[in-house]
């Protein structure tokens, strides 16, 4: 059986879309790439996703000729910043700052990374595999809900997280913004796009 993260790992990937819903969240390994401005329009964040990905599968065939085990290649995920917080809830994406990321299974190994980065810097020159670099990420409680829908629409479900769920739940931001993308937009009606929300957070 292949590890899928998304499958093993529900309460993380599949939460419900009508309320946000808290979750704790131990640490986890990803492949990281950072960028600035709009995903819309940068080449840079094309040509960093794609390095992502062609890393993912390298990383892939790396762990399956060392160990016999194959993985799914988890979903793109993004850490979102900028200087002004309400440029989320405003959909002003050039102010934006990013970490693009794939997760990675327990089981691979910083060899594996390595093996990676080296096969995926050989076969894709073109991208910027040498500013991929492997990321362990702790955002322990977190909020998070489904979002159905365009990632335009995104504007009003974070004003209520901002505005109402956390002042309720006395809590206030730890760590960037983090959004899970289910759906694939090349492929996918944007109305029917599935992505997860997600806001780590601690107490006021």
């Amino acid at each position: 059986m292949k590890i899928d993260l998304k499958k093993d790992l529900k309460d993380f990937y599949q939460p419900g879309s009508a309320e946000f819903v808290e979750v704790h969240l131990p640490p986890r390994s990803y492949l990281a790439i950072d960028g600035h401005g709009d995903p819309n329009t940068s080449r840079d964040y094309a040509d960093a996703v794609a390095a992502l990905f062609a890393i993912s599968y390298a990383v892939k065939f790396a762990l399956r000729a060392r160990t016999g085990e194959d993985f799914v290649v988890g979903p793109l995920e993004g850490l979102w910043t900028s200087e002004d917080p309400t440029s989320f809830t405003a959909r002003r994406k050039g102010e934006w700052d990013w970490t693009m990321l794939i997760p990675l299974p327990d089981v691979v190994t910083t060899d594996d990374v390595d093996s990676g980065l080296a096969s995926a810097a050989r076969k894709k020159p073109e991208l910027p595999v040498g500013s991929v670099r492997l990321l362990v990420l702790d955002e322990g409680r977190c909020l998070q809900i489904m979002h159905v829908g365009s990632y335009d629409d995104e504007g009003p479900t974070l004003a209520r997280l901002h505005q109402e769920v956390m002042p309720e739940a006395g809590v206030t931001f730890n760590g960037p913004h983090h959004e899970i993308y289910l759906s694939d937009p090349r492929r996918v009606a944007p109305e029917k796009l599935r992505t997860v929300l997600r806001q780590p957070v601690r107490p006021i």
